[in-house]
């Protein structure tokens, strides 16, 4: 199993220097990537930005959209990128088009490489519900690829909510990310890692190493852990 997981906030040179350095390192001498848009709306536009950005790392970018079969492009892809945007409408379209499946079994069973960012790492877990997204579209089910067997809280900030108001910043009584992801424990009981900005986890069988930021490990009735990049975080992962 080949898993790179991406918190997304890749917008920095320092950032996108280091997801591109991944991305060769996890992609190999593959010639082209197959890449899933359906986060978001504008599907050439998302393909578009990425190659304008350098964030095709030097690979050929293919976009699912683009093509005549997506279950066929899916079982003859050399390396999958799932990008991020709305988790609710990308699952919508994963489940509705027989992705779901047809990913689970090349990635965990042919050994292909999965990168996800953001959505795309959401929709790597078991399930969808350690999501911070709008529920803009209803999709048939909130189960996900299931590749890893956690949970993962992307764009994690460990911080309250606060807003500017007359040149001053005032605390908002929202839910922070921490409130969230104690609430789902309430009702379930797999590990979730919070993933801060810039973060990625490379998953492998036996290791899930943390790399380019910090990461918070929450575990039901356990005190959460706060990791550093270069650790693994495999042990407190397992369920």
């Amino acid at each position: 199993m080949k898993v790179l997981l991406g918190s997304g906030g890749f917008r920095t040179d320092d950032r996108k220097a280091t997801l591109v350095t991944e991305m060769q390192s996890h992609f190999g001498e593959i010639d082209s990537i197959l890449f899933v848009p359906y986060a978001l709306a504008d599907h050439d536009g998302y393909v578009a930005a990425l190659n304008e950005r350098g964030l095709h790392a030097g690979y050929t970018l293919q976009g699912i959209h683009q093509t005549s079969d997506p279950v066929a492009a899916v079982r003859s892809a050399q390396g999958i990128y799932v990008g991020g945007g709305n988790t609710f409408r990308l699952i919508k379209q994963l489940h509705e088009l027989g992705l779901i499946e047809a990913i689970r079994n090349r990635i965990l069973a042919d050994g292909v490489p999965y990168l996800g960012v953001s959505a795309g790492t959401n929709v790597a877990c078991p399930t969808m519900r350690t999501t911070n997204d709008m529920p803009i579209v209803q999709p048939p089910s909130f189960d996900a690829l299931g590749l890893v067997p956690f949970q993962v809280n992307a764009h994690y900030h460990p911080g309250g909510i606060h807003y500017e108001q007359d040149g001053a910043l005032h605390p908002h009584f929202g839910e922070t990310r921490d409130d969230r992801i104690r609430e789902f424990h309430e009702e379930n009981t797999t590990p979730v890692v919070g993933l801060f900005e810039g973060g990625l986890l490379r998953c492998r069988e036996h290791s899930v190493e943390l790399t380019g930021s910090e990461a918070r490990v929450f575990r039901p009735g356990v005190t959460p852990t706060t990791h550093q990049s270069g650790e693994d975080l495999m042990s407190l992962l397992k369920g």
